[in-house]
């Protein structure tokens, strides 16, 4: 069989994506192809974490629909299947099966009775060690727990993935030394909240526990962490990062907002002050440290000096990298409940004024590199300009953070790590020149 998988969403749902392809490809003649036109089954793995991921669901899925025959089965998985699927199946008859989340474990009954044959295993589940890959060989994304504890005014992903359901360290180690093993060189942990593992099943926050087992594997590799909640930000764990160079010293904190009159109503824990202190903090402990967040402009009962205000603490804290959300009010979240609603103008001009306060502080952050020598991750080559583009631990690979241009001595392959100078900075990007061991 012939199979096409599209893949909306986070990194998440990616993860899900390469696990769902792998079980499929355990029999060999099972082929992803990269035409829809050629495929058996059409797949779209969705994202509905807000208004806008679900108008770009339907839309791939209406624009696949285009490619289907008489034998060719399309098919929606994901979290628009697992929210919506009872409102879809009338509303999309081109549809031939949504699979809910919850429902992946029997993803083989559901597709065989789909085909009326017995083309997948049913006795065979989707797992972690059975991925179909879509990331580069360099780096891969491990996902340590699904679903939340947190109950975010504004956030759906409860609702829909669930209560937090953390893996065991052991597993995740083996999966860790599987990667290493295959040559990964960047470990990119996630999950919905990152802090929190592990807390369901050792009634405890365990990061720092997986943390000790992971960098104890043997071999050239790097961790990056991914979805920190400010106020478990502990002292063990800034400790931790700061003491072993296994770990990427980059801190993924969505904040969402700084006033505390707001934050108190998106049910987020840990007001301004209390964010100031542990930004400080952390800069103190670790002065090369790279900070990244989110903050949602427009949330109910929001005013122009709230937003000032937020541009201020952006000013003050200085994050190298931000983005921003407009509020968008989910069906089944407190926010959507709230009255004095903002209007889509008003969330839209807040957005603007908020990114580009931003501009200049990436770019002020970014100048800070000029002059520094980095160690730099190669993905790719750019023919216009005759440089390499890569990252160093200071850039996500998640297309958010921007790159290093590299001037190179010699010719590399992607995947490769080598030390640049860096000699120029924009808002996104950094320049530099490649450099030996002996100018480092």
């Amino acid at each position: 069989m012939k199979m096409f998988m599209i893949s909306l969403g986070c990194a998440k749902n990616q993860v899900d994506s390469e696990m769902i392809v792998g079980f499929m490809q355990q029999d060999k003649s099972n082929i992803l192809v990269d035409n829809p036109e050629e495929a058996d089954l059409l797949m779209v793995n969705t994202c509905a974490f807000i208004e806008s991921a679900r108008e770009e669901a339907i839309n791939t899925i209406l624009d696949l629909a285009s490619y289907k025959t008489k034998d060719k089965k399309l098919v929606v998985l994901g979290c628009l299947s697992q929210r919506y699927k009872e409102e879809l199946i009338n509303e999309l008859p081109e549809v031939d099966l949504f699979i809910s989340i919850k429902d992946y474990d029997k993803i083989a009954e559901l597709l065989n009775k789909l085909f009326d044959k017995q083309i997948f295993n049913s006795e065979s589940h989707l797992s972690h060690l059975r991925r179909t890959y879509k990331t580069p060989k360099y780096m891969r994304y491990i996902r340590i727990s699904d679903g939340c504890l947190n109950r975010c005014a504004f956030c759906a992903i409860p609702l829909i993935r669930g209560l937090l359901k953390s893996r065991t360290i052991e597993d995740i180690k083996e999966e860790v030394v599987q990667a290493v093993n295959d040559g990964v060189y960047e470990i990119n942990l996630i999950s919905q909240d990152t802090t929190k593992y592990g807390f369901d099943i050792y009634k405890k926050l365990a990061l720092v526990d997986l943390l000790k087992e992971l960098v104890s594997i043997e071999g050239n590799f790097k961790i990056r962490l991914l979805y920190l909640y400010p106020d478990i930000v502990t002292d063990e764990l800034i400790d931790f990062i700061k003491n072993n160079p296994k770990v990427m010293p980059y801190f993924d904190i969505p904040l969402q907002h700084s006033e505390d009159r707001i934050l108190k109503l998106m049910k987020r824990r840990g007001m301004r002050d209390f964010l100031v202190e542990l930004i400080n903090k952390i800069r103190k402990q670790i002065p090369h440290a790279v900070f990244r967040t989110t903050m949602i402009v427009g949330f109910p009962s929001e005013t122009e000096d709230d937003v000032d205000s937020l541009i201020e603490f952006m000013k003050e804290t200085k994050f190298d990298r931000l983005g921003a959300f407009t509020y968008s009010p989910e069906e089944g979240t407190l926010g959507a409940t709230y009255d004095d609603q903002i209007e889509e103008e008003i969330k839209q001009e807040r957005y603007n004024r908020v990114m580009d306060a931003q501009f200049y502080i990436s770019l002020d952050q970014n100048r800070k590199q000029i002059g520094n020598t980095v160690e730099v991750l190669i993905e790719d080559y750019d023919e216009e300009s005759y440089m390499y583009i890569g990252r160093s631990y200071g850039f996500a690979p998640d297309d958010i953070d921007g790159a290093i241009y590299v001037a190179a001595t010699c010719e590399h392959n992607p995947g490769d790590v080598i030390n640049v100078k860096i000699l120029d900075a924009d808002s996104y990007t950094l320049t530099g020149q490649e450099v030996s061991d002996e100018e480092n």
